[in-house]
């Protein structure tokens, strides 16, 4: 493919964990520095009550971990579909609503997409997960509908969409010198995402690449949902999780399934939370772990937590150990946790990956054995267990890789060439 002028539209990857631009411009790189020259802004917004300030990205998760009062907002791409979608949330004692918190954080990328390019963007190819909303089609095109209005209303004057893993797919086709059969594997921080499609360099000069495309097939499942499993099974005990009452029933769950849930931590700080777990306290056999618990929710801590939790996951994809200084909650606590106890309390969404997988191949009408490559893209595809058994899955396949956090934004950006030039 050859670009012989900058292209007039981008692809933007507005991803659970972080978001990319991308803009075709001949000789240089298709990802576009969005922050202190980096290609990757994190999809985050802390809202600074102590400064009355906001900031996205690095910017605001450093404000957050020097200890300024306000709300961390993170995975924000996991309210679309979700039920919070048409609600609000309190910052700085005012209500805002989900939505326009969204459109803060794309505004955003867009003026650093602009601002890195040095012109304006008017149109613009979204990625988007195969399903927003498993098995509601319903509830998916709304989750689609709802991003377009909020690029639009950014100032995007036209909107489209391309599914993750095909953006991927033209990225690493611009690596190949051959026809291949391809399975893109897209683990994100909120989906999974998987495109079966035939590349070659003959292919890649057609407009219409629908007959390559052989079958799509996604979960909601992703790098977060591996965060939660790790923090249930090996922080959350330490906070209370599974305690006892004294009348034999166990502490319940929905403050813990919150406090590991990225988009749900905030829920809770409510009063409510506070003043039941208040009455719960004189009932537990061990009031000395909810200690913890409450320490954690008086300081708003709760993404600190997870943060840490994330950090002990990626240490887990190259070794078998990984330490924690929670010192934060109690002096001197450091638990351990292991690769054998993440993979343990991961193997329910393991199992869900490799199913989806397998119904795509009967979908397409393809044996296992036909595959000749499998390209890992998106910041989960890393785990070491999930990739092994998507590997193990396609005996015959070579094992690709891709920039783990760009090759969707870069092709987003190849796409976004092709429908608007």
């Amino acid at each position: 493919m050859s670009v012989e002028a900058p292209a007039r539209a981008c692809g933007i990857d507005f991803g659970t964990s972080n978001s990319t631009a991308g803009w075709l411009h001949p000789g240089l790189s298709p990802l576009l520095p969005l922050e202190d020259g980096k290609i990757t802004l994190p999809s985050v917004i802390f809202f600074n009550a102590d400064e009355n300030t906001v900031s996205v990205g690095r910017a605001g998760l450093n404000e957050y971990l020097e200890g300024y009062e306000g709300r961390l907002m993170r995975a924000l791409k996991s309210l679309l579909g979700s039920n919070l979608m048409d609600g609000h949330t309190e910052v700085n004692g005012r209500p805002l609503p989900y939505k326009e918190l969204l459109s803060q954080f794309i505004a955003e990328l867009k003026h650093r997409a602009e601002t890195s390019a040095g012109r304006s963007f008017d149109q613009a190819v979204f990625g988007r997960p195969v399903f927003f909303v498993d098995d509601d089609t319903e509830a998916d095109s709304k989750a689609e509908a709802t991003l377009e209005a909020i690029a639009r209303a950014t100032g995007f004057r036209e909107v489209s969409f391309q599914y993750e893993p095909i953006a991927a797919a033209y990225h690493y086709e611009q690596q190949i010198d051959r026809e291949e059969l391809v399975l893109i594997a897209d683990i994100g921080g909120g989906t999974s995402d998987f495109s079966l499609i035939r590349l070659s360099p003959e292919r890649a000069k057609a407009t219409d690449r629908r007959d390559d495309l052989l079958a799509n097939g996604g979960v909601h499942i992703g790098g977060t949902n591996f965060d939660k499993q790790l923090s249930l099974a090996g922080v959350m005990p330490l906070l209370g999780y599974r305690s006892k009452l004294k009348r034999g029933l166990e502490m319940p769950s929905s403050v813990y399934m919150n406090l590991s849930t990225w988009h749900a931590i905030n829920q809770v700080y409510t009063r409510r939370t506070w003043t039941d777990l208040q009455q719960l306290y004189p009932a537990s056999e061990s009031p000395e772990i909810l200690d913890r618990l409450f320490k954690l929710i008086s300081e708003r801590t709760g993404h600190w937590l997870a943060m840490q939790v994330e950090d002990a996951k990626i240490t887990l994809s190259a070794a078998d150990s990984a330490s924690l200084n929670l010192d934060r909650l109690e002096p001197g606590l450091s638990p351990t946790l292991t690769r054998a106890e993440f993979e343990q309390a991961s193997e329910v969404l393991v199992a869900q990956i490799a199913d989806t997988l397998s119904a795509l191949l009967k979908k397409a009408g393809v044996q296992r054995e036909a595959v000749d490559t499998v390209f890992f893209t998106g910041g989960a595809s890393g785990v070491p267990m999930l990739r092994d058994r998507i590997a193990a899955f396609l005996p015959h396949a070579r094992r690709m890789e891709g920039d783990l956090f760009g090759s969707i934004g870069a092709g987003l950006a190849v796409e976004a060439w092709r429908r608007y030039e």
